[in-house]
């Protein structure tokens, strides 16, 4: 037996050991979870998509087409398959520090979209996607639209067995990017055709988290405004214990440099 078993048996492991304990959780708690009322397992065929296409240009003819009745309803009823999207935390290596490297975060970025539609027999769900694309630009002159021309809004909710919605998400500032070909053959005769659309669109949020977000500018610099005026007045009641004394030997509370009008115009917006 090596000198180190001898050590160890005699002393015991000096650096500790966190293998010892009970099980985190049991079968038996798992499966609980399942057989709640508000439990149950996340199923990928209970889904809703809602597709917000642009309101375009007014010079655009195209963009008219996106906003018929029941077009973009029609759209989303037919989409078969679609993903929630993902969301990757770009990193580099910190090479600042001794022993093994870590990454630190640098950015963010957001992968394409992609969705499999059911077409109808006369291509109605190909003739939405393709007069969203020409809201970019336009057919007579090949000239580009402006970007708000031709953003659109998609929201993906997760339903639950009596179909309410569980989770979801909001896709801000996409339009289809690609419309893939279709394939026409003589043996698919009990096939239905299918469209494949990729989405880019710039982030999503969770609606249930984040549904606020992002503020508008106006609400930034309101939110601004409010939380200096909380820390002005947390600030005031405690130091208001705090005084000095003037030449008259008056003593008065003191306010940290705030002005009595600063102090009350914070006071006010609260």
């Amino acid at each position: 037996m090596s000198l180190g078993r001898l050590i160890q048996g005699a002393l015991g492991n000096p650096f500790g050991s966190a293998v010892s304990g009970a099980a985190f959780a049991t079968i038996n708690e798992v499966l609980s979870g399942y057989r709640s009322s508000d439990g149950g397992i996340a199923r990928p065929s209970r889904y809703e998509v809602v597709i917000l296409p642009p309101t375009g240009s007014a010079t655009n003819p195209f963009t008219s087409l996106l906003t018929a009745t029941n077009g973009a309803r029609d759209v989303s009823l037919k989409c078969e398959s679609i993903s929630f999207p993902g969301r990757n935390i770009d990193t580099t290596p910190d090479t600042n520090i001794y022993g093994p490297t870590r990454e630190i975060a640098t950015g963010f970025s957001f992968a394409e979209l992609g969705a499999t539609f059911q077409c109808s027999s006369d291509l109605r769900e190909k003739e939405f996607f393709e007069n969203w694309q020409k809201a970019s630009f336009n057919a007579n002159t090949w000239a580009m639209q402006f970007y708000n021309d031709y953003i659109g809004e998609i929201q993906i909710y997760l339903l639950d067995e009596q179909d309410e919605r569980r989770y979801g998400v909001k896709i801000w500032e996409c339009f289809p990017k690609n419309i893939a070909e279709q394939s026409l053959n003589y043996g698919t005769i009990n096939e239905q055709l299918k469209l494949n659309v990729t989405f880019s669109y710039r982030y999503w949020t969770n609606l249930g988290t984040e549904a606020t977000l992002p503020q508008a500018l106006g609400d930034r610099i309101v939110q601004r405004l409010t939380d200096t005026g909380n820390y002005t007045v947390q600030t005031f009641l405690s130091e208001r214990t705090k005084s000095y004394h003037d030449g008259g030997g008056e003593s008065r509370p003191k306010f940290n440099g705030i002005s009595d009008g600063s102090f009350s115009w914070f006071l006010h917006i609260q």
